[in-house]
């Protein structure tokens, strides 16, 4: 959440021009309308997609980037242990912040309490020593 009254206060923004800056053109809606996304920063599962999970519009300077991330082809293992481990592999990536797909996928399905609690069958787990 932004404090609008501080910060647009300082900069000598009025809630008129605000409104502009944040409003979608009509090309930028259309390009929301054709991947049937709701909004900016709302992600979409995708089970149609041959090769990704999920796809979220982003704000990237002045234009909307389309970012699709996680694998359709794989499963996901969400015991704390697998999450520490993408954590660990992707934290560079993550980091980035929204314009990343490593971002989008680690709120989407690694997100923890929340999110999905899917464990793998007890057949699936390794088991160390």
């Amino acid at each position: 959440m932004y404090c609008y009254k501080s910060t647009y206060a300082v900069s000598g923004v009025s809630n008129k021009q605000r409104y502009l800056k944040l409003a979608l053109s009509e090309s930028e809606k259309n390009k929301l309308k054709k991947y049937s996304l709701s909004g900016l920063n709302k992600p979409k599962r995708t089970p149609k997609h041959s090769t990704k999970k999920a796809v979220v519009a982003i704000r990237d300077g002045g234009s909307i980037k389309i970012i699709r991330f996680g694998d359709q082809n794989m499963g996901h293992n969400y015991s704390p242990e697998a999450r520490k481990s993408f954590k660990a592999r992707h934290g560079k990536n993550i980091a980035k912040g929204k314009t990343s797909a490593a971002y989008w996928a680690n709120k989407m399905f690694w997100s923890g309490k929340g999110g999905p609690t899917k464990r793998p069958p007890k057949s699936q787990k390794h088991v160390k020593g």
